[in-house]
């Protein structure tokens, strides 16, 4: 069920916006695509910090802008959480008393979110006493969305939360944006132009270009698509929901299931049944019309080429479906691709060198 429908045109100098997308009613939808596309500029106009002269916006079937109907809902009436680039605390108060600022705005009767629960899902308990000052660029972040979460939102915006965060920074909050991805019964959209961060915990994707929503649809979706300019990014892929079936304690594997087969990972602390993303890199994917019987890759899938695609004057892309209507991509050069003769239909073993546990 859709939760979200929106469509905006907007012009500013040489930019024009003009973008009309649908969204789930629950999980994290990221709006990818180069800098200056448009995606903060989106964002700003689904929380009417923008305010886009021809627009529509519905969330959750209430109107909160329709330009032919003269309806405009400001900014402070819009049941929704913004977290920008920078936190953006008030640096005068602690932790407990910046997220009480969130808090104390919603009426106890209208309150959907509750104290503990924001408070354990992002492990803010032992900062509460502490000074804005004091802490560190990926803690500033995870209290800026604890503030944002307790204003009980019906939609959550995150504007690159991310990307003024260091490596180390981005790797302790990720986490918790996963927690959240499992927690939360809210729409969330989520802007970012790096790609690890969509792989991760996108469940929706948004493809922005030049102001305009070139696609969306499910993360699997659009990444398995080689019309797309994902398909020329160097960390491109398949992702693939699998659960956890077993555990190898002499070779220190688990082995995952999904509906194409199963692979090997390194080994894991997590319980029998518990599902992982995992992301299989084109470019780690060779190919063989014979099945590798001595070989030290251990993951092996069949199945058939359904499209090939030049990248350039030296590679293809080649797109398999592996059992259950799966895609899988593999990254080849030309001459590889001629010698094994590859065309639609025909059976083959893709080799994955390594497979990524991306959450």
């Amino acid at each position: 069920m859709s939760a979200v429908q929106g469509e905006f045109h907007l012009a500013r100098g040489n930019f024009r916006l003009a973008a009309r997308f649908t969204l789930p009613a629950r999980g994290i939808s990221c709006v990818f695509g180069p800098s200056g596309c448009g995606k903060t500029t989106l964002l700003r106009c689904v929380a009417g910090l923008e305010r886009a002269p021809e627009a529509m916006l519905k969330v959750h079937e209430q109107v909160w802008q329709d330009t032919r109907k003269g309806v405009f809902l400001p900014t402070h009436r819009r049941e929704l959480g913004y977290v920008f680039q920078e936190a953006r605390l008030f640096e005068h108060l602690n932790v407990e008393r910046n997220l009480r600022f969130g808090w104390a705005r919603v009426a106890q009767q209208m309150q959907r979110m509750r104290w503990e629960e924001v408070v354990e899902w992002l492990s803010l308990g032992p900062l509460l006493a502490r000074r804005i000052a004091d802490l560190s660029g990926g803690e500033k972040q995870r209290v800026a969305i604890g503030r944002a979460l307790l204003a009980s939102p019906r939609l959550l915006l995150l504007d690159e939360p991310l990307a003024a965060l260091d490596a180390g920074a981005k790797a302790e909050i990720l986490p918790y944006l996963e927690r959240l991805h499992a927690m939360l019964a809210i729409p969330v959209i989520y802007v970012t132009h790096a790609i690890d961060e969509v792989l991760r915990i996108a469940d929706y994707l948004l493809l922005m270009e030049a102001g305009t929503v070139v696609a969306q649809g499910t993360l699997g979706e659009l990444v398995g698509r080689q019309d797309l300019p994902l398909a020329y990014l160097d960390e491109i892929g398949t992702v693939i929901e699998a659960r956890v079936a077993e555990h190898d304690a002499d070779f220190h594997l688990s082995y995952c299931d999904f509906s194409g087969g199963r692979l090997s990972v390194n080994r894991m602390d997590a319980a029998l049944g518990y599902p992982v993303r995992l992301l299989l890199r084109a470019r780690d994917v060779s190919l063989s019309l014979v099945r590798p019987e001595q070989s030290s890759i251990l993951n092996i899938l069949e199945g058939r080429v359904s499209e090939l695609l030049p990248r350039g004057a030296a590679q293809v892309l080649v797109k398999l479906e592996l059992p259950g209507g799966i895609p899988l991509l593999a990254r080849i050069t030309g001459k590889s691709a001629h010698k094994l003769g590859l065309r639609p239909g025909l059976q083959v073993y893709a080799q994955v060198k390594s497979v990524s546990l991306v959450r």
